[in-house]
């Protein structure tokens, strides 16, 4: 019986480390998030594109709002961490302090809640995208299969949800507007217009003025 348990971790463990190669390369064909709003009855708006077919503003957007030493880290903001352990256990409403790279880790291979069991699966996922990958690759990862709205998953599909027009024209407020929206999309809505993202964009567009010149940031942009 070990044996045979010992044989199927085997290949459990080669065949996740093929997967998480192939996408290096290939679009994950769905997520479990995915799956799920498919099933919750939201339907399924995605369309994965490039990072030439991304506007730079969109990519400098969603580091500004979601972590701004992307560029810098292994993966985790230990710092963050820390100060959102101590906020989470003096008060009732939780802060995450999730990166690009951990989101990212969760959205294409886990499922979403906040049990250790996928917190440990996720620092897992995590170590191991950043190996392989590299930023520019999760970053674009990250910019296609991050829900955006009510069923709608990645940039290409949210720039022609909201203003018509493909993710690769998107100017520095609609990007920002995006951006803002993604603690939580199906609350915090670009239309109509929530209050959060109306504040929590322009926040975001003032970022993009202070970081766009950070050499680092750049070439993630090009």
């Amino acid at each position: 019986m070990w044996r045979i348990i010992k044989r199927v971790l085997l290949a459990l463990f080669i065949l996740q480390f093929l997967y998480i190669l192939l996408l290096k390369w290939v679009d994950p064909p769905i997520t479990l998030t995915q799956l799920g709003s498919l099933f919750a009855g939201d339907g399924l708006k995605r369309s994965y594109v490039s990072m030439k077919e991304i506007s730079p503003y969109a990519k400098l957007a969603v580091i500004c709002s979601e972590d701004q030493l992307f560029p810098d880290h292994d993966g985790f903001d230990f710092k963050n961490i820390e100060k959102a352990m101590k906020h989470n256990q003096k008060s009732k409403s939780l802060h995450g302090a999730s990166t690009i790279s951990q989101q990212v880790a969760k959205n294409v291979f886990l499922w979403q809640g906040r049990n250790w069991v996928r917190k440990g699966f996720e620092v897992y996922f995590t170590f191991m995208i950043e190996l392989i990958w590299g930023k520019k690759r999760i970053l674009e990862m990250y910019l296609n299969v991050s829900e955006m709205g009510k069923g709608v998953y990645g940039i290409e599909a949210a720039a022609r949800y909201y203003f018509n027009k493909p993710a690769k024209s998107l100017t520095r407020l609609e990007a920002a507007r995006i951006a803002a929206c993604l603690p939580n999309p199906k609350i915090y809505t670009i239309k109509p217009l929530s209050s959060h993202v109306a504040s929590r964009s322009a926040w975001i567009v003032g970022q993009m003025g202070v970081l766009q010149n950070d050499p680092d940031i750049q070439k993630l942009l090009q």
